[in-house]
């Protein structure tokens, strides 16, 4: 447990290599975690080459990891799999719709998060990237995804070179302030001021509100990091990779 509240993400990684072994192990440890019907669908792609990773490098941003990693991992929602398995066992596969996707994307991730757990615990360092959703139908083109294949996720991993710093605990929200007993409870204006008041009074939190001439820490937030315009853009962008993919 405590080890978990010391876990930090990295992004600078030693010159050395994840060995395929290794990756295959965690990633086989990754697999028993819960999943919908055990139905597993989902895959991994794993980009080691300097090629696919320059091609995916520009589709999340010119993240510096995704091409300094030893390895780039893409978790994706996949019913492309055992949809023809159904076909080839006289069943008829329906799951290009979103529920499916849905299902399939939540695996996904929980596979994901079970391999992060596994990785660190043996000395590796993650990152994820929160820029798969943002451009999923070129990174679908970029590794050859297939119809009702889907990227939701993708980590750059590698052994850290260095001991990145542990934000501090004030980093995080309360526990109570996510945790509701029994039902949702809304928030009051006095529970929000509590809530974020240790975010809000972190050195670093006043230095990102001055440097960028904002008022408050959340003007970040809805202004610069995810403003409006990029939502929307995005959303767009995700609907047409939902439909090239055939979820839609």
């Amino acid at each position: 447990m405590d080890t978990l509240k010391t876990r930090r993400t990295v992004r600078s990684y030693a010159d050395r290599d994840v060995e395929a072994a290794l990756l295959r192990e965690l990633l086989e440890t990754a697999m028993r975690s819960s999943n919908t019907g055990n139905m597993q669908a989902y895959s991994v792609v794993a980009s080691r080459s300097d090629a696919v990773k320059q091609a995916l490098a520009p589709l999340h941003f010119n993240q510096a990891q995704v091409t300094t990693a030893p390895v780039v991992l893409t978790f994706c929602a996949d019913f492309n799999r055992f949809s023809k398995w159904c076909a080839q066992r006289k069943a008829e596969p329906s799951y290009g719709n979103v529920q499916s996707f849905v299902a399939a994307a939540i695996d996904a991730v929980i596979l994901a998060q079970t391999f992060c757990v596994a990785a660190e615990a043996v000395g590796l360092g993650i990152c994820y990237l929160g820029t798969t959703t943002y451009t999923a139908k070129g990174i679908s083109e970029a590794l050859r995804l297939p119809k009702l294949v889907l990227p939701v996720v993708t980590l750059s991993v590698g052994y850290p070179v260095e001991d990145a710093a542990v934000k501090p605990l004030s980093d995080r929200l309360p526990l109570d302030g996510i945790l509701h007993e029994d039902q949702y409870r809304d928030y009051t204006p006095e529970d929000i001021d509590r809530i974020y008041d240790a975010r809000e009074s972190l050195e670093e939190s006043r230095y990102f509100v001055e440097l960028n001439k904002k008022e408050t820490l959340a003007q970040i937030f809805t202004d610069i990091r995810y403003n409006k315009e990029n939502n929307e853009s995005f959303s767009v962008a995700f609907v047409d990779a939902l439909r090239a993919q055939g979820f839609l």
